[in-house]
Formats: C-alpha cells, structure tokens, sequence
C-alpha cells in the first residue's frame, strides 16, 4: 500500500475551501484588514484618542486651522473644584462618552518665571485672535505652597504641555485626528445597524414572498419596486420627519429601513428556486411547519448570497450616512462626523487649510467603501465552487 491518504481521507466540508479561496485573495485580505483595524478603533474610542473629550471637541480657537505637524505649548489652569470632580476617572463613562475636560487650556507662545509667578505670551496665528500677556501666581498653578523651585518644577511638568496635532486642527481648533478616530465608531455603527435592519426585514418579507407565492408575492413584490424606485435620500428625509429627529440614531434607523429591498429582492429569488427541491417536499411530508421549513432549511442554504450582499449594504450605508451629513440631514454637530467634516472642509476650500481638512475625511470614506468592496468581491468568489483554488 501507498503512504498517499485516499480521496475520502483528505475530504473536508464546503466551509474550508471558502476559507482557502477567502485567504488567497489579497485585495479581500487588505480590505478585511483594514476593516479591522477601523472596528479595533471604534471599539476602543475615547480611550486611543488623543483628545478623549465628549465628541473629541475640545476646541481651542486660537489654534484653528494649523497644518498637520503643527506642535503647540498649552498651559493648563485648574479648573474650579466643582468641576474637577465631575470629570473623575470612569473607564466604562470614558469608554462610552469620553471624559470631561479637567484642565482649562491656553495657547502660548512663549513664558518665564519670575520670582514666584508665571508670565506668558498669549498664541498668535493667522486668525490674530489672541489674549493679552498674563501673569499667574505660581502657588495657584500648582495648587500647593512651597519654595519658588519646587513650584517651578511641578508647574513645567503638570501644567505646561507640549502638543502635536499630527493631522492639524479644524476650523473650530479641534485635533483633527482625533475626530477622524472617533468617526470610525459612526461609519461602522450606522453600517452595523444598517445591515442588521436590512438582514432582518429583507430575510422576512423576501422569504414570505418567495415560499408563499400567489397574491401576497405580488403585493409583496410590488411593494418592494415602489420601495426601490425612491431614491434611498428621500426615504432618509421622510424617515426623519417621521420620527421629527435628526440625531444620530435617527440616521442609523433611517438608513437601516432604506435598504432591505436588496436583501429581500436575492432571498427571494433563492426562495423561488429551492422550494422546490426533494428537502423542502421530505420537510413538508413530515409535517414540519411552514416557519420551520424556511427558518432552519431553507434561509441557511442562503448564507453566502446574504454575506456578500450585507458587505455591499455596508458600503452603501457608510457612503448614504456621508452624504447625509454633508448635506446636514444626518448626523448632527458636534458629533464627528466625516461627512459633515467634509463639509466642513469644502467650506474653507480656497484657503490654505481647505485642502487637508477636505481631504483627509474624504480618503478616510473611500478606503473604508473600498474595503467593504474588495472584502464582498472576494467573499463571493470565495462562495462560486468555480473559482480555482490554489495548491
């Protein structure tokens, strides 16, 4: 006998070689890659961010607008103690809704210390909005007495900071990518929400449709074109007139509810052909329940239509929520959004700052579509049996 293993030996379930043709697609691995890197990101929010402040809006006016790069001295002043204690340490409330400011901050150009006090030169940039020159008492700076030294010292290491803006501030002065950050959290939440509802309503309505038939497919199907002839941005504006909110889980419903058409258009073009297979007539003479049938048997055999469907459904969602926030219809300020950074940024666009601050939201959407694009080509040559699987 060969040492070679039979056929029967080696055989392995359909799910691996999806796997297999899944892993030798690059684009479908960068893409999924980069999808998860964006997910970590959303998920550990407030706490990788640079500016962890509620909605990373933590605006400095005198530094709006500076290139990426830009490095600044802030000067920390203590905020009174009613205030400090509100913004106590939370991990779960930071996590959630980042962390109230705990520092009142300046922009400075340059200081000195003299004796036991603090004189600083007010920040000024292109805008010219500036304070005058200031002095503090050393001893209100560090909270504490002591000699003119030790004050010195705690001073320059707690209260005067050095601060890079990698990708610069916007027009409000804000850290630029620290709202790009936190922007994963709503592309991928509305996209989440989106395909949920969608997954939901499509699998339901297309699967009645499809296995029931007779008059209900038809009204079914006719509801279906109505639905998908109106453009999905008008839905979004009557969804939210409906609901008479334009926050930011308003858009999420509003962009979920309009785009279940296309799930339930494919289940129930899969539904049409595999009511009548020798399972569904076994199922059926055993008297297993119409609700059976298709929840347990027939809506599993679906699978991989419905996963490369609900990737295309995500990409659309990011791209409609976007739109929406440019056009100040969804999200609402000061929420980051990157489409209403877009906007943002198309103000300015004849400026110096215009340029960055439109174009950095703006690849950020393309290459997180572009990703959810690459991943669904991939899953559905990963699905077509005909799809050659490398040695």
């Amino acid at each position: 006998m060969s040492g070679q293993p039979s056929a029967a030996a080696i055989a392995r379930p359909p799910g691996y070689y999806v796997r297999q043709r899944l892993l030798q697609n690059r684009p479908a691995m960068a893409g999924l890659g980069f999808i998860v890197l964006c997910t970590l990101i959303a998920v550990l929010g407030y706490w990788v961010l640079p500016d962890n402040s509620p909605n990373a809006n933590n605006s400095l006016v005198q530094l709006q607008k500076e290139p990426p790069g830009f490095q600044a001295t802030i000067l920390r002043l203590p905020l009174p103690e009613a205030a400090r204690s509100s913004a106590a340490d939370n991990p779960l409330t930071t996590w959630l809704h980042g962390r109230a400011p705990r520092y009142q901050e300046v922009p400075i150009s340059s200081y000195r210390f003299v004796g036991d006090s603090l004189f600083t030169e007010p920040y000024r940039n292109h805008s010219a909005l500036a304070d005058q020159p200031r002095r503090y008492a050393l001893t209100t700076l560090a909270g504490r007495a002591g000699s003119a030294a030790e004050l010195r010292q705690a001073v320059e290491q707690a209260q005067l900071i050095k601060r890079t803006y990698w990708l610069g501030t916007d027009k409000a002065g804000r850290d630029e990518l620290s709202r790009l950050l936190l922007g994963t959290r709503i592309s991928l939440g509305i996209g989440l929400v989106a395909v949920l509802i969608s997954l939901v309503l499509g699998m339901t309505i297309g699967a009645v449709a499809g296995y029931v038939g007779g008059w209900l497919d038809s009204l079914l199907l006719g509801l279906m074109t109505v639905v998908w002839s109106i453009p999905g941005i008008m839905l979004v504006i009557a969804i939210s007139l409906a609901l008479d909110s334009k926050g930011v889980w308003t858009s999420f419903v509003a962009v979920g509810l309009t785009m279940w058409v296309d799930v339930a258009r494919v289940v129930r073009g899969q539904m049409l052909s595999l009511r009548e297979k020798t399972f569904v007539e076994a199922g059926r003479v055993l008297g297993l329940p119409q609700s059976r049938l298709i929840a347990r048997h027939l809506l599993p055999n679906m699978t991989g239509p419905l996963i490369v469907i609900a990737t295309s459904n995500f990409a659309a969602a990011i791209l409609l929520e976007a739109g929406l926030s440019f056009l100040g219809l969804g999200v609402q300020p000061p929420a980051p959004s990157w489409g209403l950074m877009v906007n943002e940024g198309f103000q300015l666009l004849g400026t110096e700052a215009g340029l960055w601050l439109t174009l950095l939201p703006g690849l950020a959407i393309s290459l997180l579509v572009l990703s959810f694009n690459l991943l669904g080509n991939g899953l559905r040559d990963a699905y077509d049996p005909k799809t050659p699987l490398n040695s």
